[in-house]
């Protein structure tokens, strides 16, 4: 019979493993970095190129702006200058909040509008991105600056200590990114972030209530009960406002123009309201000498620039990657870790604090139909020419407004949807979010942070060592196996058991493998569904099992031997390759047999029904193939 019609009637019998020679140290080393940190492979349009190609190629995928400029034309830039327009008009009042938020003069907040966004859109890789301060990122810094120095005490030093943070956030965020060590910003789940800036709203609105009562006195501690506790330890400061408190109240309903416009006619600074204060002209003076790595601080900074860099990269690249998807684009995370760092430090060396892609003003400037990252050069002209002809008239903002602008900011970011949507779908989830959202309203920021990452951690280490195994029944008619509790329709072989391992074997749990494994033939011959219970073979489909370690080896063998010991023989089903080649390398292939590896299950089950029940259950073309 021809061997393609041999083939087709009877496939289960023709598949061979295919036992090749295992790859070098060097091999597989590159193969295994390659997958590690270049997972979408970036240069693969650099191959068969001339050098100099490779060359302007390697310029472009660096410097994003040299891909985008050349074609860039007028149709784009009117759609451009609108969205720039619009999110400086977002930018002015939110810089000046933001800032007095991290308690740094509100000239700061303007400053980190204008040279941050140039610096993005020569190196940013997202075309929605809109480049600003946050409002997690500057309560982190204050709180973790301040409990070392005090703002109000000695305000020169708490300032360069803020620098210096974002320099070594950016640095942090440069080194990442390069290192395409993207995987670590990962550890902070979509519930964690989801819990943690809700939590961070809640802090934030209630740090608000100082300058919405207008109190002068406010503590610097950011938990629940601290900041009630100051509210109403104070509240006797509130009897000081006159009648008009409430029509500055009135002015963040009215935007920040108008409140300043009745701060200023009202002379309101004589009534007891807060004002933002002298805002003088000019644009960011260099602040190079003012980074301070004294030994005696230098860990403030440092706890601050590692927490607020972690937070402000998960933030920014979600963000940016949520938008993107929506106009069907994508955004490289790493580009976008390297894009952040650099304009951290250069915003480090000209009086900017930590930036980030805030969600209120990138969906501002995705609303309003940007095309590229020209929309942030046009919001830094914008400020610029804000910084040197506009910035007094900012002066006389009442606080209460910017106090109104940061808290609707904030109601967006308490997602009561979500939450229920991570109850409903995943409870384990749910409990991290919560962890996160509670941990930090009423503990503190960072230790509400760590324990939902720390939760987050525990989980995948439990995932690991308790990975999914499963019994597989052959689907009635099909050569299709499935797991018997998913698909309880499903018809097993007598004798033979066959069992999916689902994740990577290593030390920590290859012992439950083996316990698992183990159990699983116990049940099988405890059932009372079967005349004859005995196992005779075990097959473990491995193809999800994607590594295994020296120890999960000597955990096959130690179960070969248990099973050896009561006659039960082990088969495997299509191992990866590099399993395969670890298996071949420790001579266990060799231990069972390579005949007991194969390629489909269908494969394995076949060879030992023929073992089992001899030739008499097939058919006389079967046997003859078999004794081919």
């Amino acid at each position: 019979m021809p061997g393609g019609s041999v083939e087709k009637t009877h496939p289960t019998l023709t598949h061979n493993v295919n036992f090749v020679e295992p790859r070098s140290s060097k091999k597989v080393l590159k193969s295994s970095l390659a997958e590690t940190f270049f997972p979408d492979d970036p240069f693969n349009g650099f191959k068969n190129e001339r050098p100099m190609t490779k060359m302007l190629k390697g310029v472009k995928y660096f410097v994003p702006i040299f891909e985008w400029l050349p074609n860039y034309n007028f149709k784009l830039f009117r759609y451009d200058i609108l969205a720039g327009i619009t999110i400086a008009s977002l930018a002015i009042p939110q810089g000046i909040s933001y800032a007095d938020l991290t308690k740094l003069p509100p000239i700061v907040g303007l400053y980190s509008s204008f040279v941050p966004p140039l610096i993005y859109a020569i190196f940013g890789s997202s075309k929605n991105l809109a480049v600003g301060t946050t409002a997690a990122c500057s309560l982190l810094i204050a709180q973790t600056i301040g409990e070392k120095v005090s703002p109000t005490q000695n305000p020169s030093l708490y300032i360069q200590l803020v620098f210096t943070a974002t320099f070594i956030a950016g640095v942090l965020e440069t080194v990442l990114g390069f290192l395409r060590l993207g995987i670590l910003v990962d550890l902070l789940s979509h519930s964690t972030i989801t819990g943690f800036m809700g939590g961070t709203a809640v802090l934030i609105c209630l740090q608000q209530l100082k300058g919405i009562l207008g109190l002068s006195h406010f503590t610097s501690k950011t938990d629940l009960i601290s900041v009630m506790k100051a509210v109403f330890s104070h509240r006797d400061e509130k009897t000081k406002k006159p009648k008009l408190f409430w029509i500055a109240a009135m002015a963040p309903l009215a935007t920040v123009i108008v409140g300043g416009l009745f701060a200023y006619f009202a002379h309101a600074e004589k009534y007891g309201i807060q004002i933002v204060g002298p805002l003088k002209r000019g644009i960011n003076p260099s602040s190079i000498n003012e980074l301070n790595f004294d030994l005696k601080y230098i860990s403030a900074p440092i706890k601050a620039g590692i927490l607020a860099s972690i937070i402000a990269l998960a933030e920014g690249i979600a963000i940016g990657r949520s938008f993107a998807i929506m106009k069907n684009e994508q955004t490289d995370g790493n580009k976008e870790m390297i894009a952040f760092g650099l304009m951290n430090i250069v915003g480090s060396f000209t009086s900017c604090y930590l930036t980030t892609g805030p969600f209120s003003k990138t969906a501002v400037n995705y609303n309003a139909g940007c095309k590229t990252q020209m929309s942030n050069v046009v919001m830094a002209i914008i400020l610029m020419l804000t910084l040197l002809f506009l910035a007094p008239l900012f002066s006389y903002t009442p606080m209460v407004a910017l106090a109104a602008i940061i808290m609707s900011a904030m109601f967006g970011l308490i997602e009561y949807e979500k939450a229920y949507h991570l109850y409903k779908v995943d409870k384990f989830d749910f409990c991290i979010c919560m962890v996160a959202f509670f941990g930090v309203s009423f503990i503190d920021m960072d230790i509400g942070l760590a324990l939902s990452v720390g939760l987050g951690i525990l989980r995948a280490l439990l995932y690991t060592a308790r990975p999914a195994t499963c019994k597989l029944g052959n689907i009635p008619n099909t050569t299709l196996y499935r797991d018997v509790e998913q698909y309880p329709n499903t018809t097993g072989t007598s004798g033979i058991i066959v069992l999916q391992l689902g994740s990577p074997i290593f030390f920590s749990n290859a012992s439950y493998v083996r316990e698992r494994v183990l159990r699983w033939i116990r049940d099988e011959e405890a059932s009372d569904d079967k005349q004859d219970n005995s196992v005779e073979h075990v097959i473990l489909e491995l193809g999800g099992v994607t590594s295994i370690d020296m120890t999960g080896i000597e955990g096959f063998y130690e179960l070969r031997r248990l099973l050896q010991a009561k006659g039960i023989k082990i088969a495997l089903v299509n191992p990866r390759i590099e399993v395969l080649e670890k298996l071949m390398k420790s001579k266990f292939v060799d231990a069972i047999g390579k005949d007991s590896v194969f390629l489909s299950i269908e494969d394995a089950v076949g060879a030992y029904k023929f073992r089992l029940d001899g030739p008499t259950k097939l058919n006389g073309e079967d046997y003859a193939l078999l004794e081919a």
